[in-house]
C-alpha cells in the first residue's frame, strides 16, 4: 500500500498543473454501485473492499469516507496510513478539503468516474479558497495499476419480451413523449441498468448485475447504442437494427455528445422506432436531458451548460413502475427463491446438530459444545453460503447471485455489509446467531432476502433486539399511506419498536429491486437520508423492508423481504387522493424461536400466523417430503401465553 500511494503523490506532483490531493472515487465512467474488476481503483488504493467510499490521498494524509453500513469493515481493512471518515459524523469529503487544503489547491479527479451533481457541488465548496477541481487527462490510479484486469468481453444478450414485458418501440415512443415534455430534443444515458431496459438488453460485464458496459442517446428521431462492438453477435446486430437504434462503438460517446451539442449527430438509419408527433418548441430544440447523478462530468463538459436540462433521468422512474409481466415474473422467481431458502435451512440445521451439538432450528438449549473430527464436515460462512448458491442454482431461469451472499456468524454478523472470505471467515456456531443476506438472479426477476437464526439457545438480550426488529418489520409491511407518500416518512415505521429502547441501525430501510437487473434500485428508497424525500412510492414499485440491530463484537439482526407496492382499499379517501399498501412476495418463515411472542400485539401475531400459513402453502409443491415436514413446523401457528 505504501508503494501504491508513494507512486500516485510521484504521479501528483508531476501533472500539470500539480495536484494538492487526488480524489479516488468509488464509481466506474456510469456512477454504478457495483464496478468490474477493471473499475474496482479506491479498493486497490486502499484495500477497503465495501461497495461504497471515497479515498482522498494529499501529498502526507489518506483518508477514506464511507457510510455506516461499512464502518467495522473499513476499520478492519484500512491500514495505518488511512484514516477512516465516517459520513454522517465526520465532515463532508468536499468540506473536509476545503477547511483543510490549501488556498488556490489543485485537486484531481477523472471526470469519467465522478458525476455531474458531485462536480458541480465540489466545486461550489472550493470556490471559498480559490481552489479548483482540476479533470485529470487520464486516470492516475491506472498508470500505477499494473496488473490492472482486462476489459470484459461478455457478449451482449437480447433479453426476451416474454421476460421483459413491453417491446423496445414502445419504451422509445414513452420515451420520446417525456422529451416532448420537456422540451428536449435528445436525452445522454450513462447508468447501466438503464440501457439495458431501454433497449432489452442484458450482459454480464459486472458481477451480479446483469448490465455490459454502454451508452445511449436517444433523440426525438434517432437512437444510439454505444458498447465494444467486437460484443455484439450478428444476430445482435440484426435485432438492434430492427429497432432502428444504431450501434456505435464505446469510446465514440465523447466525440456523439460533441456531436450532439452542436445538433450534428445523425444516424444512419432512418427513423423506426415510432417517432411520430414528436416535434418540439423550435426555440428550445438545443436543450439536452442529462441526469446529473448518473452522467459523468466527462461528458457534461462536453456540452454547453446553458442549454442542459439537469434532472433524473425518465428512464429511471419507469423502469421502477413494474409492468404486469415484470409483477408476474418477480412473484414468480420469489417462490422459487423462498423455496431455496428453506431448502438451505433444512439442511443447515441437519448439519448443525449432526456436527456442532446443536439444539436446532426448534429447540432452545445449550449445545454439547461437539466439533466436527473431518475437516469435510467442518462448516464456514463460505461454504454454507457456496450451499444456498447451489440450490438456487438448480431453479428455473437462475442466472447467478444479485450480490455477494453476507453470510455471517456472531461478530461478523455485525458488519453490516460483511463478505467472507475462504482464507479468513469464521466457523459455524451452533451458540451465535447467523445472518444471510443473499439474493439471486432469474430471468424473470432479482431477488433480496434476509434471514437471522440461532441453532443453540438464544439470550433474553438476542431475542428482545430480534422481536424488536421483527415488530418494524411487520409495522413497515402492514402500513397503509396516501399515494404521494415517500420513503423517508416511512421509515419511522420500521425503527420506533428498536428507538423504544434506545437502539438503531444506521442503513437505509428499503431500497428498489430490478426486474433481472440491479438488486439495488431507484429512484425511491425508504430512508432516514433526505434523499428518500425525492420521490413518492407509486402503485407497481418494488422496495425492500430490512430494519435490522447491530452490535459491535456480539452479533447483528436484519430482516428482509421484497415488497409490492399495491392500491389500497380504504373505508375512507380523505382529501380524494387513493391510498397505496405493500404485498410481500419473499416467502420463507421467521424463527419462533427468536422472538418473544409475549412483546407482539394481537394484529401481529395474526399478521405472523397469515404470513407462515401462506408461506407454508404457497412453498409446498417445491418442496420434498422431509422439507415440507421442516416447514410446517416451522410455520406452525404461534399465540401468547396467557
Amino acid at each position: 500500500m505504501s508503494e501504491i500511494l508513494s507512486s500516485l503523490r510521484s504521479l501528483m506532483a508531476s501533472h500539470s498543473p500539480p495536484l494538492d490531493a487526488l480524489v479516488v472515487p468509488s464509481e466506474d465512467y456510469h456512477q454504478s454501485e457495483y464496478v468490474s474488476a477493471r473499475d474496482k481503483r479506491r479498493e486497490f488504493v486502499s484495500g477497503f473492499t465495501g461497495s461504497a467510499g471515497l479515498a482522498l490521498i494529499t501529498k502526507s494524509e489518506a483518508r477514506l469516507w464511507t457510510d455506516g453500513r461499512y464502518f467495522l469493515q473499513a476499520m478492519q481493512q484500512l491500514s495505518d496510513e488511512w484514516t477512516l471518515m465516517r459520513m454522517g459524523e465526520d465532515p463532508l469529503v468536499e468540506v473536509w478539503m476545503s477547511d483543510n487544503l490549501s488556498e488556490e489547491a489543485n485537486i484531481g479527479v477523472d471526470p469519467w468516474c465522478v458525476s455531474v451533481d458531485t462536480a458541480n457541488r465540489w466545486g461550489k465548496s472550493f470556490a471559498k479558497k480559490d481552489q479548483k477541481l482540476i479533470p485529470t487527462t487520464t486516470d492516475l490510479v491506472d498508470q500505477v495499476w499494473k496488473n490492472r484486469p482486462q476489459s470484459e468481453m461478455s457478449p451482449v444478450v437480447v433479453h426476451p419480451l416474454e421476460f421483459a414485458g413491453c417491446s423496445v418501440s414502445d419504451k422509445l415512443v414513452d420515451l420520446r413523449g417525456k422529451l416532448k415534455q420537456e422540451n428536449a430534443r435528445g436525452l445522454v444515458i450513462a447508468a447501466l441498468d438503464e440501457v439495458a431496459w431501454l433497449y432489452n438488453i442484458r450482459g454480464t460485464d459486472v458481477d451480479y448485475c446483469p448490465v455490459a458496459h454502454a451508452f445511449a442517446i436517444v433523440t426525438t428521431d434517432s437512437a444510439f447504442l454505444y458498447v465494444d462492438k467486437k460484443k455484439v453477435s450478428d444476430e445482435a446486430n440484426g435485432y438492434f437494427k430492427g429497432l432502428g437504434v444504431e450501434v456505435r462503438e464505446y469510446n465514440d460517446v465523447i466525440s456523439d455528445v460533441a456531436l450532439l451539442a452542436s445538433n450534428r449527430l445523425f444516424s444512419s438509419f432512418s427513423s423506426k422506432s415510432g417517432a411520430k408527433d414528436m416535434e418540439i418548441d423550435s426555440e428550445k430544440t438545443d436543450r439536452l436531458w442529462v441526469d446529473p447523478a448518473s452522467c459523468c462530468y466527462a461528458l457534461y463538459s462536453k456540452l454547453d451548460a446553458d442549454k442542459v436540462l439537469l434532472q433524473p433521468s425518465p428512464i429511471s422512474l419507469s423502469k421502477a413502475l413494474k409492468n404486469p409481466v415484470e409483477l408476474e415474473g418477480l412473484k414468480k422467481c420469489h417462490v422459487r427463491d423462498g423455496a431455496a431458502v428453506v431448502q438451505f435451512l433444512v439442511w443447515l440445521d441437519k448439519q448443525m446438530q449432526e456436527h456442532y451439538g446443536a439444539s436446532g432450528y426448534f429447540l432452545e438449549a445449550e449445545s454439547n459444545k461437539k466439533k466436527p473430527t473431518e475437516t469435510s464436515s467442518k462448516l464456514t460462512e463460505v461454504t454454507v453460503s457456496d450451499k444456498l448458491e447451489s440450490l438456487r442454482a438448480a431453479k428455473e431461469h437462475f442466472r447467478g447471485l444479485s450480490f455477494p451472499t453476507i453470510s455471517s456468524v456472531g461478530s461478523n454478523a455485525a458488519i453490516i455489509h460483511y463478505s467472507p472470505e475462504p482464507e479468513a471467515c469464521a466457523e459455524m456456531d451452533p451458540d451465535k446467531i447467523y445472518l444471510c443476506d443473499s439474493g439471486a438472479q432469474y430471468l424473470d426477476g432479482t431477488t433480496d432476502i434476509t434471514r437471522t437464526v440461532h441453532f443453540g439457545k438464544p439470550s433474553a438480550h438476542e431475542k428482545d433486539c430480534y422481536t424488536a426488529v421483527l415488530k418494524g418489520h411487520v409495522a413497515l409491511g402492514n402500513a397503509r399511506f396516501p399515494k404521494g407518500t415517500n420513503g423517508y416518512t416511512l421509515d419511522i415505521l420500521a425503527r420506533a419498536p428498536l428507538w423504544k429502547y434506545g437502539l438503531d441501525y444506521r442503513h437505509g430501510t428499503g431500497h428498489g429491486v430490478g426486474s433481472y437487473l440491479c438488486v439495488h434500485e431507484g429512484p425511491h428508497q425508504v430512508s432516514f437520508r433526505p434523499s428518500a424525500r425525492n420521490v413518492p412510492l407509486q402503485a407497481t414499485m418494488t422496495v425492500t423492508d430490512e430494519p435490522g440491530y447491530y452490535e459491535d463484537g456480539n452479533f447483528g439482526i436484519r430482516l428482509e423481504n421484497v415488497l409490492v407496492v399495491n392500491d389500497a382499499e380504504t373505508e375512507f379517501n380523505f382529501g380524494d387522493k387513493g391510498y397505496l399498501q405493500f404485498e410481500h412476495i419473499t416467502w420463507a418463515p421467521y424463527q419462533v424461536k427468536l422472538i418473544d411472542l409475549d412483546q407482539l400485539t394481537r394484529e401481529e401475531i395474526d399478521w405472523l400466523n397469515t404470513y407462515h400459513s401462506k408461506c407454508k402453502d404457497i412453498l409446498a409443491p417445491f418442496l420434498n417430503q422431509t422439507e415440507l415436514d421442516w416447514l410446517k413446523k416451522a410455520t406452525q401457528p404461534v399465540s401468547v401465553s396467557v
